[in-house]
């Protein structure tokens, strides 16, 4: 006589698309700082100031969405600031104002930037270097060739990237609508593809990755190939956003970038990431230096400002507060057993 077995209880699949904790805590910030902003320094929210901020939110959006990648990965990639001065180092001195020379310049730009990613993706990947060490060399070999091609002068972009990347669609910066193509790219490849979750359960625990036989290295390396390429997708918008940009205009994404990643939720230790919670964190630090400068503090107070939000992030979540607060309170003493 046989017994069946009880039927297990069906298990409902969750949502693909979950709103995070990062995601809700960055859009009220947004909201909160867009309502000072017009309290505060009107100036900042009018309608110049918005077309002159969107364009560079869109550019670090779509750096930073190339770090998110990489720190996914349990990696951080100091090679920014040299990926994107190159890439418009090379769209704008290579044609020299010549619009028929600009596409080949953006196919070595292009070449250039999948080299240096696939070094990375070999130094940290296959080599096991630490991140920080292999991608702040290739920094300085990417600048190593910045001034080679530059000799740290600048040099005006075509007029065709100009009115490409600077200009407007229905009022709207062009250089917006490729951000948001790009955000919603990496959204969907990250959150609904097979591989995509394989990416971020490789990232959450690569000893248990590999134990089960997936290509850790590979999806290791591929984050810092797909990095560079939106580093350089960035730098070309940034030529043609600037009419005259100069050899080391990429130096102020660095920070941002790292920033926004944090900002948005993804934790530095690697596994999930939020490509929308990080564009968000892109627009809220631009609007942060939007409304910073409308109130007429320095450059160095600027700076301190990015440095205390990125602090923020790592504050909100990295640390566990729960354990933190029960460390911090005092506990009652044992009490004490009689003894006859």
């Amino acid at each position: 006589m046989t017994v069946d077995a009880p039927p297990r209880p069906a298990i409902k699949p969750g949502p693909r698309f979950s709103v995070s904790r990062g995601m809700v805590t960055i859009t009220i910030a947004v909201v909160l700082l867009f309502v000072a902003s017009a309290l505060v320094a009107p100036t900042s929210v009018s309608r110049g100031a918005l077309l002159g901020m969107l364009p560079f939110a869109a550019v670090l959006a779509i750096a930073a969405i190339g770090q998110t990648l990489v720190v996914q990965q349990g990696g951080i990639d100091l090679s920014v600031p040299g990926a994107v001065s190159l890439a418009v180092v090379i769209v704008t001195h290579e044609p020299n104002g010549d619009d028929s020379k600009l596409v080949p310049a953006l196919a070595l730009s292009l070449f250039v930037a999948i080299v240096a990613g696939i070094a990375n993706g070999f130094l940290v990947g296959r080599l096991g270097l630490n991140p920080i060490v292999a991608t702040l060399g290739m920094n300085a070999l990417l600048y190593a060739g910045v001034l080679g091609i530059s000799g740290g002068s600048p040099r005006r972009t075509t007029d065709l990237l100009r009115h490409v990347a600077g200009g407007l669609s229905f009022g709207i910066p062009n250089s917006v609508y490729v951000a948001l193509v790009v955000v919603a790219l990496a959204a969907v490849a990250v959150k609904t593809t097979a591989a995509g979750r394989r990416f971020e359960a490789i990232g959450a625990n690569p000893d248990a990755a590999f134990a089960t036989a997936l290509p850790v290295n590979r999806h290791r390396a591929g984050a810092y190939v797909w990095a560079q390429v939106l580093y350089w997708l960035a730098g070309v918008l940034l030529a043609g956003i600037i009419a005259q940009p100069t050899a080391f205009q990429g130096d102020a994404y660095l920070l941002p970038s790292v920033a926004a990643v944090v900002l948005g939720g993804t934790s530095l230790l690697g596994g999930r990431g939020f490509p929308v919670a990080t564009a968000m964190a892109a627009l809220f630090l631009s609007q942060l230096d939007q409304f910073v400068l409308a109130l007429g503090v320095s450059f160095a107070i600027r700076t301190l400002v990015e440095a205390a939000a990125l602090t923020v992030g790592v504050a909100l979540y990295t640390l566990d507060w729960r354990r933190l607060v029960d460390r911090l309170r005092p506990r009652a003493p044992a009490p004490s057993t009689a003894t006859s």
